[in-house]
C-alpha cells in the first residue's frame, strides 16, 4: 500500500520505479498530467484523525478544473476553515487528494503546512494553472 507522497524539488535527480507499485504510482501521475479527468485507483494505507478522513473524502470529491474554499468544505463536514485547512496541510497524498483545489476565500491560500509562500504553494498555484482554475 501507498504510505505518502512527496513533491520533489527539481534539482533531485528521478530513479526508475523499482516495483510493481511504484512503476503503478508513475504511471497514474503521467496519465493525470495527460487527462485531467483521470481517476487514481491506488491502494492507500489511510492514516489521519476522523475528521482529517472527511475533509480528505470531501476533497477527493472535487472535479479537475474546479476549486472550493476551505469555508465551503468546513460547512459541508460541520468543520471550522482553519481546522480544513490543517487537514489539508496534513494530506499524505498530494495529488491523488488533489488539496490544490482548495483555495482561501480572499485569494489562493496557503498549502502543505507553513510553507507559504515557497516551494508548496507554487505546487499549488502550477497545478491550478495546469488545471485551467487560475
Amino acid at each position: 500500500m501507498l504510505s505518502k507522497i512527496d513533491y520533489l524539488p527539481r534539482t533531485v535527480a528521478l530513479s526508475a520505479p523499482k516495483n510493481h507499485l511504484a512503476k503503478e504510482v508513475d504511471g497514474q501521475c503521467k496519465t493525470y498530467f495527460k487527462n485531467l479527468d483521470f481517476q487514481f485507483e491506488l491502494p492507500m494505507k489511510l492514516l489521519g484523525t476522523a475528521h482529517q478522513q472527511r475533509v480528505w473524502k470531501r476533497v477527493r470529491e472535487i472535479p479537475a478544473g474546479k476549486a472550493i474554499t476551505y469555508g465551503e468544505i468546513a460547512g459541508a463536514i460541520k468543520s471550522g476553515a482553519r481546522a480544513v485547512g490543517t487537514a489539508c496541510g496534513a494530506n499524505p497524498y498530494p495529488l491523488i487528494t488533489p488539496c490544490h483545489r482548495v483555495i482561501s476565500a480572499q485569494g489562493i491560500g496557503g498549502f502543505m503546512k507553513e510553507d507559504s509562500p515557497g516551494f508548496y504553494r507554487q505546487i499549488k498555484i502550477w497545478l491550478l494553472k495546469h488545471e485551467g482554475v487560475l
